[in-house]
């Protein structure tokens, strides 16, 4: 039993966790990755749960004095105006690991089962992607260094889809029926991208706080 809550609990060595802060957030209207979360900002609950599991936390960004109060290595897109597939290849290229998981800024229902599932299957192939409910889940995978070449490529070519290099790497496909096992509702990929979407996650949020209250109440 003992050695089986360690497997859970340790680091997932040979992977940096690395949290994309480089996009403008045009339909939020200001920076989605310090927002107010939970007594704190988004980016510190996503960087808090990537260090309990990664050994080291990258930040991509072009922007590194906006995120000074985060203690971690903050790197900057070699391709700059290019998307989130340039933050990727920047955040693959200046890790010290031969892999990196890689989730956007605005994702702070991560699910430490499920990562820890995508980073078994990491000697599997170039990428492990999980699919959510409506497909493929990018900002939410593990990247292997086998794929700098064809993102290199696909930058090169002014391609900026993240999935325009997927063709020319060895893909690992997580389908949507084992992710369900780990995360029933899919809540692991679940982002903002508006205002509106802002305001329904603190909705749901007071909601299940609310649900939880009677609970703890009847159990003192």
């Amino acid at each position: 039993m003992i050695g089986s809550d360690m497997k859970h609990t340790a680091k997932l060595t040979g992977i940096t966790g690395v949290i994309l802060a480089g996009g403008r957030s045009s339909r939020m209207g200001s920076n989605k990755a310090l927002l107010p979360y939970r007594g704190g900002l988004f980016i510190e609950a996503i960087h808090r749960q990537l260090t309990a599991l990664f050994p080291e936390v990258l930040l991509v960004t072009n922007t590194p004095e906006q995120y000074d109060f985060l203690p971690c290595r903050k790197v900057g897109d070699l391709h700059p105006d290019m998307g989130a597939l340039a933050g990727l290849q920047s955040g693959l290229y200046h890790s010290t690991t031969e892999h990196i998981f890689a989730v956007a800024c605005d994702m702070p229902y991560l699910d430490k089962r499920l990562i820890r599932y995508l980073a078994s299957r990491r000697h599997d192939g170039d990428l492990v992607i999980p699919e959510g409910e409506i497909g493929p889940e990018p900002l939410h995978a593990l990247y292997g260094k086998g794929c700098l070449p064809a993102m290199d490529a696909s930058l090169a070519a002014n391609r900026r889809r993240i999935v325009s290099f997927f063709e020319r790497v060895a893909v690992v496909t997580v389908r949507r029926e084992v992710v369900r096992a780990f995360d029933p509702d899919f809540r692991s990929f679940s982002n903002i991208n508006t205002p509106i979407d802002y305001y329904h996650l603190r909705g749901e949020e007071q909601e299940t706080d609310t649900e939880i209250l009677p609970q703890r109440q009847l159990s003192r």
